[in-house]
């Protein structure tokens, strides 16, 4: 797909004004469709000792906090085969620490109530435990709320996710990560801290324009919760896996469970909650999937609209940037409304099941229309005044008259058929609700 060349100028415009308003040395802008970079631009230096040479896709920054996303999908790897539950608490795969009571889920979508950061002032001394110094003095970290109280981010506790990680695989968090996501979505130039090409980072002082130098710094047994760098093409091969995943990563169905919210964080605007390891931020009628990163020197975002199937990356070589979520979401909304994804052709299908043909039409519950239709050999029904934008309730049969609800309204409830002696459906039974052919008040029918 080729990008109009006024939205190209938009998006130009776009990246620069921020680069401008965030007075960062160095930015890469990128926007993800159909598993490449669609349009991507540099602004600035990756280095002020090079001042002509702007980032590119392939310069590494630091991406910090967006390596929870990776560290989160491990967890839900394992689960998937069956080695943890996601209630199990931390203490069953690290049974030297305490804090009984502490769920994996918890710790997932940060609502464990444990402080935010290992147990020292390690953001003062930029000194990072290693993995036994962070199962040692895991007992005596705080838990400042109480679990599921509110919404609370915690280093501490991704960094724990990221031991349990290393104990189940047998193998440093870094190798179960290069082996069971990086090698299959080809991330080559995704690393712990740089490796080669890289944007440098800086400070920005409020009063003066000469930016300040900021060293990479190892962050030891706090890698799984923000110790990665990535360029803006690896980040792609990510943004697309979100959007469409790969099975061989991650089952699709449970990145879709990863994407339920599980928190509100911003309990004032409701705009952006928690799933399981990703923020779910909305801007306007969308919901994008991702995680922001900040180090000292580097501030980044990846959010994903797995609707649209688009990305937005922002990635820059400053820790003062401003609004690192609104930069990235904002490319990718500018190509979701100007250059939007054509929809998929109307198909029509081949045969209409046997069983179905009599369920199709108007059927009426708690006074309101419902339309049930055949679509592809597949039970559907709408709500009368359900928008066109809203997905049907789609159903899957269990057995002979009874279908399980996979998608849609009353998801994961039960529809059961009654039929008469010539087999017609005479009423149906969703989620126990009576729909019926003709409206009824409750107990009418009785």
């Amino acid at each position: 797909m080729t990008l109009r060349d006024d939205t190209v100028r938009r998006l130009q415009r776009l990246a620069l004004d921020r680069q401008r308003a965030g007075r960062v040395p160095g930015v890469f802008a990128g926007v993800v469709r159909d598993g490449a970079l669609l349009w991507h631009t540099g602004i600035g230096a990756a280095r002020l000792e090079d001042p002509d040479v702007p980032p590119d896709e392939d310069h590494q920054f630091l991406i910090a906090s967006n390596t929870k996303t990776f560290t989160a999908v491990m967890v839900m790897a394992l689960r998937d085969e069956g080695r943890l539950s996601l209630e199990d608490t931390v203490d069953v795969h690290v049974p030297e620490v305490g804090h009984r009571g502490l769920t994996l889920r918890q710790c997932l979508a940060h609502v464990s109530g444990m402080q935010r950061e290992p147990v020292g002032d390690v953001w003062e001394a930029l000194v990072f435990p290693d993995r036994a110094q962070l199962v040692a003095e895991f007992d005596r970290a705080e838990r400042v709320h109480r679990p599921h109280h509110l919404w609370h981010y915690s280093n501490l506790v991704y960094s724990m996710l990221g031991e349990v990680v290393a104990r189940l695989d047998g193998r440093e968090w870094q190798e179960s990560l290069r082996a069971r996501i990086l090698e299959p979505l080809g991330m080559r130039r995704t690393t712990v801290g740089f490796d080669g090409r890289h944007a440098d980072g800086y400070y920005l002082p409020p009063w003066t324009d000469v930016p300040v130098p900021q060293p990479a710094h190892d962050l030891r047994a706090m890698d799984p919760c923000g110790g990665l760098a990535s360029t803006g093409s690896d980040l792609a091969s990510w943004s697309a896996f979100v959007a469409d995943p790969v099975p061989e990563v991650l089952s699709p169905d449970t990145v879709e469970e990863m994407c339920e919210p599980q928190a509100v964080i911003d309990r004032e605007g409701w705009t952006t909650a928690m799933g399981l390891g990703f923020f779910l931020v909305r801007s306007g009628a969308r919901t994008y999937v991702g995680h922001t990163g900040g180090m000292p020197g580097h501030i980044t975002a990846v959010f994903t609209d797995r609707t649209a199937r688009t990305g937005g990356i922002a990635l820059t070589g400053s820790g003062t940037t401003p609004d690192i979520t609104g930069f990235a979401t904002s490319l990718a909304d500018l190509v979701t409304e100007r250059d939007p994804v054509p929809p998929e052709p109307w198909r029509p299908g081949s045969e209409v099941p046997q069983e179905l043909a009599g369920l199709v039409g108007v059927w009426w519950s708690e006074g309101m229309e419902f339309r049930f239709s055949v679509r592809r050999g597949r039970l559907e029904a709408r709500a009368a005044s359900l928008p066109e934008d809203k997905p049907a309730s789609r159903f899957e049969e269990v057995q002979p008259d009874v279908y399980r609800t996979v998608a849609g309204r009353e998801r994961g409830e039960l529809l059961r058929v009654t039929r008469d002696e010539q087999g017609l459906p005479t009423k149906l039974s969703w989620a126990t609700y009576l729909c019926s052919r003709e409206p009824y008040a409750f107990g009418e029918w009785l």
